[in-house]
C-alpha cells in the first residue's frame, strides 16, 4: 500500500500505529497476494524473517475478509511451554489437570466466527499439531478433560520464520497439517530487499517519534544519515529500523536534520566481557591505532597503521597536559587522513578502522566536519 506521509497531521500520524507502509515491488506483490486471499475462507500461511510485519499482514487478511466484524484472536505459540499450549488452544474442563479449578474456553472458541492467528507455528509440538489438524479438517475442538467435541467456525492464519518443508523432512512438522494450512503462502521480503522503502519507513517512524516528543516540526534525516540507513543490512528488519530511528530522534539534541545514527545500542568499551578476559577490569574506550608521525628516514605509513614497537612521539611544542596533547594529536591524525583520502569521509573512516558514524562524531568534536568542503 502506497502511503503519503508529507501531508499527514501529527495526531493522525500518532494514531495510525498498525498501517502497512511500502512502495517496493517485492513488498507490493506480497501485499497484493494477501489481499486477494483475504476474501476466501481458507487458511493462509505468512512466511518471513523476524520483524518483517507478519502480524500486520494477518490483521490485513482479517480486516479485508468477510469476518472483519468478528474476533481476531492472536496467539504466539512460542510464548507458552509445551505443557500449556494445548490447554490454551483448545481449552479445558474443571479438574482436567492440577490447577484447573474451573473450565476455560480455548483460543479456538474465543475466535469462533472470526480469525485465529497462530504466530511462530513451527514451535508447536507434534501432539498439538495433531489436534490442530483435526480442528482445521473437521471444525471441531475438544477441551482437555472433555468427552464431546465442540463445533467452531474459525479461519486460520499462521505465521513462521522457518522453512516448514525442511521441518517436515526432519519429522519435526506434520506434512498433512502443512498441506492443510498452505492453501495460500505469502512470503514477505526482508527489508534489505526493499531498499526504496527504507527512507519512507524511517521518515514515518521519525515523524511519529518527533510528535511523541513534542517537536514543533520534523527536520528529517541528513543525506549522510539517509545513506547509512540505506546501506545497513537490517537483520531485524522493520522492527529494528523502528527502534534505530526512534532512538536517533530521541537522542538528537541539535537544530536541523538528524545526522547521527546508532545501529548497535550495546556498543561500548565498558560492556561486560570487553576487557578480553582481564578478570572483569574495564577496558579503555576503543580508539583507532595512532601511527608515529613519519620521520625523514621512515617510509610514510597509511593512517591508522601501526607496527610492533611503534610509540606515540612526545610533543615538543604545544600544550603540556596529557588530554590536550592527545586531542591535538587526534586532530592532526584526522586532518592528515582526510587529506590523504581527498576528504572522502567514508574512505577516511575505512582507512582509520572507524565506522562512518564514529568518524563523523570525531570530526564534529574537532570542528573538522566541513573540512575540504
Amino acid at each position: 500500500m502506497r502511503q503519503g506521509l508529507g501531508g499527514a497531521g501529527w495526531s493522525d500520524m500518532v494514531e495510525r500505529t498498525t498501517q502497512v507502509i511500502g512502495q517496493s515491488g517485492a513488498f507490493l506483490d506480497a501485499l497484493e497476494r494477501a489481499s486477494r486471499a483475504a476474501a476466501l475462507d481458507r487458511p493462509v500461511l505468512v512466511i518471513g524473517e523476524r520483524g518483517t510485519g507478519k502480524e500486520l499482514v494477518a490483521e490485513r487478511l482479517h480486516r479485508l475478509s468477510g469476518r472483519w466484524d468478528q474476533p481476531l484472536v492472536i496467539m504466539n505459540c512460542a510464548a507458552l511451554p509445551e505443557t500449556l499450549i494445548e490447554a490454551e488452544l483448545f481449552g479445558h474442563e474443571a479438574g482436567a489437570f492440577t490447577g484447573a479449578t474451573k473450565a476455560r474456553v480455548g483460543r479456538f472458541e474465543e475466535a469462533d466466527g472470526g480469525t485465529l492467528f497462530l504466530d511462530e507455528l513451527g514451535t508447536l509440538s507434534m501432539g498439538a499439531q495433531e489436534r490442530l489438524l483435526r480442528a482445521v479438517e473437521y471444525g471441531e475442538v475438544t477441551r482437555i478433560g472433555a468427552s464431546r467435541p465442540i463445533r467452531v467456525d474459525v479461519r486460520i492464519v499462521a505465521a513462521t520464520n522457518e522453512h516448514l518443508p525442511d521441518k517436515v523432512e526432519r519429522n519435526e512438522f506434520r506434512a498433512d497439517l502443512l498441506d492443510r494450512l498452505s492453501f495460500e503462502v505469502v512470503t514477505l521480503p526482508p527489508l534489505r530487499a526493499r531498499k526504496s522503502d527504507i527512507i519512507v519507513l524511517a521518515d514515518h517512524f521519525g515523524r511519529r517519534m518527533a510528535a511523541e516528543m513534542g517537536w514543533e516540526r520534523w527536520p528529517g534525516f541528513a543525506p549522510a544519515a539517509q545513506e547509512a540507513l540505506r546501506e545497513y543490512r537490517w537483520p531485524g528488519n522493520v522492527r529494528e529500523l523502528r527502534n534505530v530511528v526512534e532512538r536517533a530522534v530521541y537522542r538528537w539534541m541539535h537544530e536541523g536534520p538528524i545526522e547521527t545514527i546508532e545501529f548497535d545500542p550495546f556498543q561500548s568499551p565498558y560492556r561486560p566481557g570487553a576487557g578480553g578476559g582481564d578478570g572483569g577490569a574495564r577496558s579503555a574506550p576503543s580508539m583507532p591505532a595512532m601511527p608515529t608521525p613519519p620521520m625523514a628516514s621512515q617510509p610514510t605509513k597509511q593512517p591508522g597503521a601501526m607496527t610492533e614497537g611503534d610509540e606515540v612521539a612526545a610533543c615538543d611544542v604545544g600544550p603540556s597536559d596529557f588530554k590536550s596533547r592527545v586531542a591535538l594529536f587526534e586532530r592532526e591524525l584526522l586532518s592528515r587522513a582526510l587529506a590523504e583520502n581527498r576528504f572522502n569521509q567514508r574512505a577516511t573512516a575505512d582507512s582509520l578502522g572507524l565506522t562512518y558514524d564514529q568518524l563523523r562524531h570525531a570530526l564534529r568534536r574537532h570542528d573538522l566536519i566541513g573540512a575540504g568542503g
